[in-house]
């Protein structure tokens, strides 16, 4: 298994992964525990010290400033190092778009972009001080097709996108990789957990309903959580990882379709495949 750019020979990497208590995250907590990395994990709802399947748990709010520092300042003091940032923390929304106020955007680009930044800002001092780190954004497909009845949530995660390409372009020469993993749907908690619109307009009843069906069916129907964790094993450890990884044969299938099907032909089918009504 490749080292990190920078690692000492013998040194055991540290991981600190957002949102591990359950779903994506965790699977990939545990992922990199079984790749050899003393791992690290954040909720909300943890007590600090807390030891679950050898991952060491922290109390974060990934959306507010002073818990970033605080858990960012006790990972350190305890290893000295962060070789890998794995953003997973985030939340759902399904609704059209007028039905959720400004607040509630905000609220949801606060989860889903700005605790990236957050969490970003804090890490990187330490990784360019050792020459050496990674940087892992768990995105979604919803980043680089539209999202129906998620349009608030699909514009988090091409802000995502957006972000993470452009920032691994800054930070390619300071020995500083950032790479996004984009699964399609995958069987988690993430829709039950979600948000709803907070002002519901009766006229979107029915798309938001055959939206949130096309969900919980793809949900349950989905990719398991083992395979996003394996490609955040890859971009954590891969000596040349690509920018994107899309986990389970749907999310390749979508990208290869948003690239080289036609626009008109991509848009039915697409609105085919998400319930779309009417």
């Amino acid at each position: 298994m490749a080292q990190g750019h920078g690692t000492q020979a013998g040194a055991r990497r540290v991981a600190l992964v957002t949102g591990a208590a359950g779903g994506i995250g965790r699977a990939s907590a545990l992922a990199l525990l079984q790749a050899g990395f003393e791992v690290f994990g954040t909720s909300r709802r943890v007590d600090a010290g807390e030891v679950r399947d050898s991952i060491h748990m922290l109390p974060c709010d990934v959306t507010q400033d002073d818990s970033v520092q605080r858990t960012v300042a006790a990972v350190l003091g305890m290893t000295g190092s962060i070789d890998v940032l794995v953003n997973n923390a985030g939340r759902s929304l399904i609704g059209a778009a007028e039905e959720s106020s400004i607040e509630q955007a905000q609220g949801l680009f606060d989860v889903n972009l700005f605790s990236i930044v957050r969490t970003t800002r804090e890490v990187l001092p330490v990784m360019r001080k050792q020459g050496h780190g990674r940087i892992v954004n768990i995105s979604s497909v919803l980043g680089f097709l539209p999202g129906p009845y998620t349009a608030l949530y699909s514009a988090t995660k091409h802000a995502v996108e957006g972000y993470s390409e452009s920032l691994d372009h800054e930070l390619r020469t300071l020995g500083i990789r950032v790479s996004l993993v984009a699964p399609a749907f995958t069987r988690t908690a993430l829709e039950e957990n979600g948000d709803k619109p907070d002002r519901m307009l009766r006229v979107y009843d029915a798309g938001r309903d055959a939206a949130n069906t096309t969900w919980k069916r793809g949900i349950a129907a989905g990719d398991p959580v083992g395979l996003v964790a394996d490609k955040v094993v890859l971009a954590a450890t891969e000596a040349e990882p690509s920018i994107r990884y899309t986990p389970g044969k749907t999310a390749g299938r979508f990208r290869m379709m948003r690239r080289f099907v036609p626009e008109k032909m991509f848009d039915k089918s697409f609105r085919k495949q998400m319930g779309v009504i009417g």
